[in-house]
């Protein structure tokens, strides 16, 4: 199973996007999503879970979501703290034992496995900005192992 991992766009869609996630089964977009047309661009490559971000006003989409696919939980939530997680966080983090943690807002890709729980941020796909790269992830599962992909936009 191959899953798109996106953040951060801000009202921005990079056509380079469509070539990156070909072929993903499911896309997680980690909030700052900006106007809800990024979220239709999306499902026209692949079924998408999406949360809002600190930016996000007035879209339809939940704070934080769980999604089972391929027999692993993740939990997606927009400002997640590795180190000293919210107590939002930390209440999912209890009820939902999740395998993976996707976030967003710093707009700096991580992939950091904590106990048994791998914390994973895409980077931004928003528009270029301070030298920044840009970036958006795929995590491979395949034969039961997790295999995170950061790509360049």
């Amino acid at each position: 199973m191959k899953i798109g991992v996106i953040s951060d766009t801000h009202d921005h869609f990079d056509p380079k996007v469509r070539d990156l996630f070909e072929g993903v089964d499911h896309i997680l977009h980690a909030g700052d999503i900006g106007m809800p047309w990024i979220i239709l661009e999306l499902e026209a490559i692949a079924p998408v879970t999406a949360v809002t971000g600190n930016t996000d006003v007035g879209l339809n989409f939940k704070d934080t979501e769980l999604v089972r696919l391929a027999e692993r939980k993740l939990l997606v939530h927009h400002i997640v703290d590795v180190r000293s997680p919210s107590a939002i966080v930390q209440r999912r983090l209890v009820r939902d034992n999740p395998d993976v943690v996707v976030f967003g807002h710093t707009h700096k890709p991580f992939s950091e496995r904590i106990g048994n729980v791998l914390y994973f941020n895409p980077g931004y796909a928003g528009r270029p900005r301070f030298a920044m790269p840009r970036t958006v992830a795929i995590l491979h599962w395949e034969n039961g192992e997790l295999r995170p992909e950061f790509k360049e936009l």
